[in-house]
């Protein structure tokens, strides 16, 4: 079979370029503006091979010093013992074969193969918080056809609903110190893998209520250690001018799951049945463990592996090295005293608490609010609670990029967690204000009112959340793991009491709005008075 090469004695992009050398089917012009293009464009790097054997057969007197030294977008052949790279271009993306005088291709795929590594870790990260929200919504929306199939009253499905907060509850310390010894990275991995598979196994057992309380407590206790393994993984590993941007970005994953689980529920219950909405998030939870397991390993071989983060190095050494006496060691050393003593921890644990009663009971009952209240179909129930969660995702990026400016702009931190947190809880307790009292409001301006409130909520995520890790980076997970352990007490407590007051009262004001409205205000109190984003030195005390 023929074979066809470029050779380096009759290649030439440069304008002038003797028109013996030129090529008859590239001329110079259109070459020049070829190869400009496809560097541009693609990112596409050109190398040029000369054979052996064609440099064998020529004489060292007759070798050319160079071609077209001069000429714009020429190239440049210094020597033909090695392959030089076209001007314009960075090094090769061709092979050279036996035979030689090749030209080569070879394009930059994966697209994210030459991010840095925490950039890679903040991203699957994100994407596991996306399912992690999928897999806690996907209830709030099946709990109503599985209500009418199983007879439950509002007492009783509350209490379903609750249960995912006592396993997510009696997480959160473990979570935090499995963190801490093993890093966020293994810790999130096995989170993912247990809540997955609790989810897919809802549907099997949803007629047994042990056995279903039994699997929402597993999905919780998955669920659970994810906020701390993320925690410990964006303290070590991400400088503190990035710190907003980045729990923004992974804890804004949590509304981008509230809305494609919103989203996604309703025609998958109506075509499929409400057991489909178990079984396909399940799954997806399973497809992010096995995809993670691959881009780990492909990390690991790659160049971009040098730059790993500390964490990491952490993480891995630890996990082969530690014992059951090293953990027991590092469990008794945590300073668990001076956490409580300090008054801006006693403060966060208070807001996280009071952030979270909001928020939990909301997630469990705006849908079936929005549809026995006003008046909605199960379709359009979840559409209109898709509008909070996705209103959050804007109000999240804006969030992060203010308060990050502010400290770029020499605005003390704890005065930048304050004003973020106090907007995080005022604006929601104003709009709910607004729709529990009877003003005449249409439907559409109530869903108008109380999505401006909860997405303005999303300013807590450079408030409370980002305080955790600027008091102390080192014990920022396991000080997570404890306000949010008190703060999972509203989804045990609070998702359950408003189920109870609704069929007490008959009201949705008292049994949803003013509970959360006491909390926000009492919380903003707390928050202006003692907290604190100071580093602090938890030394183990006596």
């Amino acid at each position: 079979m023929a074979r066809c090469s470029l050779r380096a004695d009759n290649l030439c992009f440069g304008p002038r370029c003797p028109s013996a050398t030129r090529s008859s089917f590239l001329p110079s012009s259109f070459g020049a503006r070829w190869s400009s293009r496809l560097a541009s464009k693609s990112g596409a790097k050109f190398r040029v091979f000369s054979s052996i054997k064609e440099r064998q057969g020529v004489k060292e007197s007759e070798r050319p010093k160079g071609v077209n030294p001069g000429g714009a977008g020429g190239l440049r052949v210094d020597g033909l013992e090695k392959a030089e790279v076209v001007s314009g271009f960075e090094g090769a993306l061709g092979e050279e074969r036996e035979g030689g005088g090749e030209v080569g291709l070879n394009w930059r795929w994966p697209p994210w193969k030459n991010l840095p590594q925490r950039y890679k870790l903040i991203g699957t990260t994100s994407l596991a918080f996306v399912i992690c929200n999928m897999d806690k919504v996907n209830l709030s929306i099946a709990i109503i056809p599985m209500s009418h199939q199983f007879g439950w009253n509002s007492s009783v499905a509350g209490l379903v609903q609750s249960s995912f907060f006592w396993g997510y509850a009696l997480s959160q310390l473990p979570g935090g110190w499995l963190a801490k010894i093993f890093g966020g990275r293994e810790v999130l991995k096995f989170g993912v893998l247990v809540w997955s598979l609790s989810t897919a196994l809802v549907p099997v057992l949803a007629g047994f209520m042990p056995g279903l309380v039994l699997s929402r407590i597993l999905v919780g206790i998955g669920e659970g250690v994810s906020p701390s393994a993320a925690t410990d993984l964006i303290a070590r590993s991400i400088p503190l001018e990035e710190r907003s941007r980045a729990v923004a970005f992974v804890f804004g994953g949590l509304s981008v799951g509230s809305v494609t689980g919103l989203l996604l529920a309703p025609p998958l219950i109506q075509n499929f049945g409400w057991e489909s909405v178990f079984y396909i998030f399940g799954l997806l939870g399973i497809g992010w463990f096995a995809g993670f397991q691959l881009i780990k390993e492909e990390s690991e071989g790659s160049t971009a592996s040098r730059s790993i983060s500390r964490s990491e190095d952490i993480s891995t050494n630890n996990s082969i090295t530690s014992s059951l006496g090293d953990l027991a060691g590092n469990l008794k050393d945590v300073p668990w005293k001076a956490f409580f003593e300090n008054q801006a921890v006693q403060a966060m644990i208070y807001v996280h608490f009071c952030g979270s009663w909001g928020h939990y009971t909301c997630l469990s009952w705006l849908p079936t609010y929005f549809s026995e209240e006003l008046d909605l179909n199960l379709t359009e129930a979840a559409w209109v609670s898709i509008l909070p969660p996705l209103a959050s995702v804007f109000v999240t990026g804006v969030a992060s990029q203010f308060a990050d400016n502010l400290i770029a702009n020499g605005v003390e931190i704890t005065k930048v967690r304050k004003i973020c947190q106090t907007i995080a809880f005022l604006s929601p307790a104003v709009c709910m204000t607004l729709s529990s009292i009877d003003l005449g409001l249409a439907p559409w301006e109530v869903v108008g009112i109380l999505t401006g409130g909860l997405a303005l909520s999303s300013f807590a995520l450079s408030g409370l959340y980002c305080t955790h890790q600027d008091m102390s980076p080192e014990y920022a997970s396991i000080l997570l793991g404890i306000t949010n352990t008190v703060g999972a007490v509203p989804g045990i407590v609070g998702v359950a009491l408003t189920g109870y007051l609704l069929d007490s009262t008959h009201s949705w004001s008292l049994s949803l709005f003013a509970p959360s409205i006491f909390f926000y205000l009492t919380g903003t109190v707390v928050w202006l008075a003692f907290a604190s984003s100071k580093p602090q030195n938890f030394s183990k005390r006596d």
